[in-house]
């Protein structure tokens, strides 16, 4: 039983971990290239929340958009 835990701390430690690793020791040189995943998914959350807005703003003009307080039951 002790080497299938072994076995799996290997796997993450010596596999799946290894490009953290190697983010990790990045920082020294350059903070921005160590930052990059966040900074793609603040990119992406960026955009999103964006189209997300436009899209509220274009049901709002067409009328579209049911805002009666009643529209849920439990409003009432």
């Amino acid at each position: 039983m002790k080497a299938f835990f072994e076995a799996i701390q290997s796997l993450f430690v010596d596999f799946l971990f290894k490009p953290l690793d190697w983010l990790r020791a990045l920082e020294l040189d350059s903070w921005f290239l160590a930052n990059i995943v966040s900074w793609i998914l603040m990119g992406i959350c960026a955009y999103y929340m964006i189209y997300w807005i436009k899209q509220l703003r274009k049901f709002d003009e067409a009328g579209t958009e049911n805002q009666d307080t009643t529209a849920h039951s439990f409003l009432k």
